[in-house]
C-alpha cells in the first residue's frame, strides 16, 4: 500500500512520537496504522453530539495528540481511561471491550431518540474476541444506524500476522449477510476514508480499512515486532527523518 503520506499525516506521526516518549509511551506499529483514519474523524467528520471510543486502546498516543490538540488533557498513560470532560468516553485496553460499550451507546441514543452517532475504532486482532461477533449481531438486530465500526486492519497483532494465528478475513461477508452495510478501503487514502465515514445508512456501518502496520517510517512497516517496541536514539533520528 504505497499511499503517499500529507504534511498533516507526518505532523500527527511526529507529534505521536514526541508525546510517546516523553511519557513512556510505544505501540508505533499499531498506532501509525491509525493516523488517517483518526484525522479524518477528527478533522472532517465528527460533530459535538457524536462520540468516539478507541478499542484498540494501546493506539492511543495519536489520540491524545488530537485531543491535546483540541485543547483537552486527557491523561496519558499506556490505554484509554475513561474521562468524558477530556473526549475520552470509554476506558480501554483490554481488547474487545470498546465495541460492546459503542453498541451500549448506540442503543441508548437510539431508545431516547438522540442525535449524534459512535464511532468505535478496532484492530484486526481483537475481531477475533467472542465480544465482536455478539456485538455484530446485536447492533444488527437492533438496527443501529447510527453506529459505525471501522477495523485497522494491518494484519498484524501483538503475538505476528493474524493470518497465522486465527484469521479473521471473513468478517466483511458475515457482516453483510447478517445486514451491515459494509465498506472495504484504503485506510491510508483521505479520500477513500472520508467517503466511507460520511456514507449514511439506516443499518449499522462496518468499514474495513486496510492500513500498513507502522505506517509512514520503512523499519517499522508490516514489521510484528513494532506491535510493542520503543525506539532508541538512532531509530527516532531516522524516523523524524523520514516524516519531515
Amino acid at each position: 500500500m504505497n499511499t503517499e503520506l500529507n504534511e498533516r499525516s507526518k505532523q500527527i506521526r511526529r507529534d505521536t512520537i514526541t508525546l510517546s516518549k516523553a511519557n513512556g509511551g510505544y505501540h508505533y506499529g499499531g498506532s501509525f496504522s491509525t493516523v488517517e483514519i483518526l484525522i479524518c474523524l477528527y478533522d472532517r467528520i465528527m460533530r459535538a453530539e457524536d462520540k468516539f471510543i478507541l478499542s484498540k486502546g494501546h493506539a492511543c498516543w495519536p489520540y491524545y495528540v488530537l485531543l491535546r490538540e483540541r485543547g483537552l488533557r486527557p491523561k496519558l498513560e499506556g490505554h484509554p481511561t475513561l474521562d468524558e470532560r477530556n473526549g475520552v468516553h470509554f476506558t480501554t485496553g483490554s481488547e474487545g471491550h470498546g465495541l460492546p460499550a459503542a453498541v451500549g451507546m448506540a442503543m441508548a441514543r437510539q431508545i431516547m431518540r438522540k442525535s449524534g452517532r459512535i464511532y468505535v475504532l478496532v484492530g484486526d486482532g481483537e475481531c477475533q474476541e467472542g465480544t465482536t461477533w455478539e456485538s455484530l449481531l446485536t447492533a444488527c438486530h437492533r438496527r443501529l444506524g447510527n453506529l459505525v465500526i471501522i477495523v485497522d486492519f494491518n494484519e498484524i497483532q501483538g503475538a505476528g500476522f493474524v493470518k497465522n494465528i486465527l484469521p479473521v478475513n471473513g468478517l466483511a461477508r458475515v457482516a453483510s449477510v447478517l445486514g451491515w452495510s459494509v465498506s472495504e478501503i484504503n485506510g491510508h487514502d483521505n479520500g477513500e476514508i472520508f467517503g466511507a465515514l460520511k456514507y449514511q445508512s439506516t443499518w449499522p456501518r462496518l468499514i474495513i480499512a486496510h492500513t500498513v502496520k507502522g505506517k509512514g517510517v520503512s523499519f517499522m512497516e508490516n514489521k510484528p515486532e513494532w506491535h510493542a517496541k520503543w525506539l532508541d536514539g538512532e531509530q527516532e533520528k531516522q524516523a523524524f527523518e523520514e516524516l519531515t
